[in-house]
């Protein structure tokens, strides 16, 4: 039994697949050569043989060997090319309730599972995210909330991890997600120096990279709401205003935001104030006491703070980062 079974679907996104690949890869090389254990892995199908991805590319795969108590290897699903509907109908066909059920049978037997971007709503058809926190990419998270309404969708981490199941957010956070594997299994040192090695910059929350116009999910009220905060920044008018503006009661307005975005209104609020931070830390030479007044903050260190609490990052790292690719 391996560490890491990357478990492919047919239409994965190549890119997705070629990450956990090439993390692993370069996981390996490195601990060869730092002396620790090496991390071993394989990509495979439910009958094995090569499997088209998407856009005509393929990849050769091995046959997923069958599950045995007391397993401790991790099943990761890289991104899958296909819209929720189309992914839960896929998993309603033979092939897909075999990997519905070789996946609830993976955990039983102690393993874990992983899986990023849409390949989440795998891990919902196979009944392992019931009880469970877990992250989505954030314009698919409305979906997965109403699809599984007993797990808590955390759309603003870029990586989630409860018990055996391990999510992550849109298609590059599938990077996000080896390296916390890499972590948890062999230690930091490993997962640093292949973060290192490989330039991949280690993200804590989706948050700063929501756009409002798409988090609206195309729900017109809410894509008012969007459009009426961007404007008034950085006034923002009391919740209760808005609801009159838009002509539902607050209590109205709060479930449709929660059904488009999966996130309360106050919620909503704080990811456009959060937005325009960083477009002005990024494009702009005002300093972040400026910013933190032209978001709505009285100084900078509440715009810190926030900043630190849903992204793990300081303001000023994200200039810094801004500054390095131009």
């Amino acid at each position: 039994m391996r560490d890491f079974e990357v478990l492919v679907f047919r239409g994965a996104y190549p890119s997705s697949v070629a990450m956990s690949r090439d993390i692993l890869d370069a996981a390996a090389q490195v601990a060869a050569k730092q002396g620790v254990a090496i991390p071993t892995w394989g990509i495979y199908s439910l009958e094995g043989g090569r499997l088209p991805l998407r856009d005509g590319i393929s990849i050769e795969t091995r046959r997923l060997p069958a599950r045995k108590p007391g397993t401790r290897s991790v099943c990761v699903i890289p991104g899958l090319g296909a819209d929720p509907d189309a992914l839960l109908a896929q998993m309603r066909t033979p092939e897909g309730l075999a990997i519905a059920r070789r996946l609830a049978r993976h955990v039983a037997c102690g393993g874990q599972v992983a899986a990023s971007c849409s390949a989440v709503f795998v891990l919902q058809a196979a009944g392992l995210l019931a009880g469970r926190r877990a992250t989505t990419t954030w314009w698919l998270a409305p979906a997965l909330a109403r699809q599984s309404p007993d797990c808590t969708v955390d759309a603003d981490r870029m990586v989630c991890a409860d018990g055996p199941v391990i999510t992550a957010g849109a298609a590059f956070a599938h990077a996000d997600l080896m390296l916390h594997l890499l972590r948890e299994r062999f230690g930091p040192a490993l997962s640093e120096a292949v973060s290192r090695l490989l330039l991949l910059e280690h993200r804590h929350s989706q948050t700063p990279f929501m756009v409002p116009e798409v988090l609206a999910s195309g729900h017109a009220l809410v894509a008012q709401l969007t459009a009426r905060l961007e404007t008034s920044l950085p006034r923002v008018p009391p919740i209760s205003q808005l609801a009159r503006e838009l002509c539902v009661s607050e209590r109205t307005l709060s479930r449709h935001v929660r059904k488009a975005t999966g996130k309360s209104t106050s919620g909503l609020v704080r990811s456009v104030k959060l937005r325009r931070a960083r477009t002005l830390l990024e494009n702009s030479r005002m300093t972040i006491d400026q910013i933190a007044v032209a978001v709505g903050y009285q100084d900078a260190t509440a715009l810190r703070r926030l900043v630190r609490k849903t992204t793990g990052a300081s303001p000023s790292r994200f200039r810094a980062a801004a500054t390095v690719s131009r």
